[in-house]
């Protein structure tokens, strides 16, 4: 189940808003196939496993581990229980039940149906962490939530305005390998958020260009439409949503896709609402102070990422404040990353 969930790992980014789950099937305790989640609208990870098996017929006699319980009813794909019974595999050993609503149990049955032993809750906890993703959009309705940012020494986030030169550009805090394990993380992610001011201020492209990857939905706030044409975000290079109360489809920009809400009414609620009708399974804010302490004193957040370099300014905007459990705290060079957990 441990190799399960390491190959798993490969498909996070690409295979949302499925879950990027990992199966491997032993014969006489041996490895004889295995395979992850392809991309969205391809093969599931327990076909990947099957048809890496050279010889089918011992398929009969082999053991199929997966990190979450085979799906049973017809998608972009045909149920993976029915190509199990098919092939005959007699025992299955499943990390957690599928708590989408097609699913829930009816993979297992039908497994259960055709005389298979099925084993559920095998390293539950480990398999829980790992689609949590997945469990959250399922279960509380909206994306998991990463927030993200980097502060210095003295807890600013961005400096004053006096320091900054007349380039629309990151004023950067951490270090370039710090900035690069960010994109790593925007690959893994659905969409990336980020206010008004964090684009007028920095001109973020908000893409995976120091990392390999897919580009994560570009979500942007902009209420009056504040941000022009010649920033980054309006290049077309990559799928982006500007969320505004401008009605006025006049002022649009033909190249993004733009949806009115009402930011005088809980925002961060609506942003939720809206991502999970559009089947948004995680979000990664890294907008500025103000976005991301909307969400912090809404309670919607799940992970905080913090990175604390090594300078300092003085003045500035201050970083935000959150209370969360700290669950791992790294050294990256002149750089330390602290990872919290919403309680």
């Amino acid at each position: 189940m441990l190799r399960c969930i390491e190959i798993a790992r490969n498909g996070l980014g690409l295979t949302a808003p499925n879950p990027s789950v990992g199966a491997v099937i032993v014969y006489n305790d041996k490895i004889i196939g295995e395979g992850f989640t392809s991309s969205y609208g391809g093969n599931h990870a327990e076909v990947n496993a099957i048809q890496s098996v050279t010889d089918k017929s011992i398929l009969k006699e082999a053991t199929l581990y997966v990190t979450l319980e085979p799906c049973s009813h017809f998608g972009k794909t045909p149920p993976c229980a029915d190509l199990i019974n098919t092939h005959g595999i007699k025992k299955v050993v499943i990390g957690l039940l599928d708590p989408h609503e097609k699913v829930a149990g009816k993979g297992v049955q039908k497994l259960i149906d055709r005389g298979c032993k099925v084993s559920v809750g095998i390293l539950e906890n480990q398999c829980r962490e790992h689609h949590r993703r997945f469990l959250t959009f399922h279960e509380k309705k909206r994306p998991y939530i990463i927030l993200k940012w980097a502060e210095t020494a003295d807890g600013f986030i961005s400096p004053a305005k006096e320091k900054r030169g007349q380039n629309k550009e990151p004023y950067w805090i951490t270090n370039t390998y710090s900035r690069q394990l960010v994109h790593q993380w925007r690959a893994a992610e659905q969409a990336i958020l980020v206010g008004t001011n964090t684009v007028l201020e920095d001109n973020p492209k908000l893409d995976v260009r120091n990392w390999t990857g897919k580009n994560p939905l570009r979500i942007i706030l902009d209420k009056d439409l504040k941000i022009k044409n010649e920033f980054y975000v309006f290049d077309g290079s990559t799928p982006t949503l500007v969320l505004t109360s401008e009605i006025d489809q006049k002022k649009y920009n033909d190249k993004v896709e733009y949806q009115v809400i009402d930011f005088d009414n809980q925002i961060a609620s609506q942003i939720c609402e809206l991502l999970y009708s559009k089947h948004i399974t995680s979000l990664l804010i890294e907008g500025g102070t103000r976005t991301l302490q909307t969400f912090i004193d809404n309670d919607l957040w799940d992970e905080a990422r913090v990175f604390v370099g090594a300078t300092s300014f003085k003045k500035g905007v201050k970083a935000p404040q959150l209370s969360g459990s700290l669950i791992a705290t790294h050294k990256i060079k002149t750089d330390t990353l602290s990872t919290y957990r919403y309680d």
